[in-house]
């Protein structure tokens, strides 16, 4: 079975995990996939990123970060930009995500970063999701 967007693969393995408690989830490695999964960890909705192998095959293991209540921080992630509608914003565009409470994860010229980053550096780019 060939996969047309992986990135969306990625997402839905993530949400699937916080909601059903599990402790980590492994997604099969990319460089996208790993930039996107710096910049969960670095706004503190993944709590570790580990590159495992598995014979020929390599995987990324996240672990999720979960509060005291035992309820996942990532609440929810939604794909914006697809394969079939790409979504792109200039530097006055970059939206806001629960009025500041989540994140946009962006693809910039820069990297892939957060939307308030993309915000602080003022440049657009490709809006790849929304996390909350």
């Amino acid at each position: 079975m060939t996969m047309s967007d992986p990135m969306a693969d990625m997402f839905t393995r993530i949400r699937n995990a916080a909601s059903a408690r599990h402790e980590s989830v492994r997604i099969p490695a990319s460089n996208s996939k790993r930039a996107v999964a710096g910049v969960l960890r670095e706004e503190g909705f993944i709590r570790e990123v580990q590159e495992v192998e598995d014979g020929p095959r390599k995987f990324l293991e996240l672990e999720i970060t979960y509060g005291e209540d035992r309820k996942a921080l990532l609440s929810g992630i939604r794909r914006v930009s697809r394969p079939g509608l790409r979504v792109y914003v200039n530097k006055q565009e970059i939206p806001r995500v629960f009025g500041g409470l989540g994140v946009a994860v962006m693809s910039t010229s820069q990297g892939v970063m957060s939307g308030r980053e993309a915000w602080r550096r003022k440049i657009g780019g490709e809006v790849l999701c929304y996390v909350w």
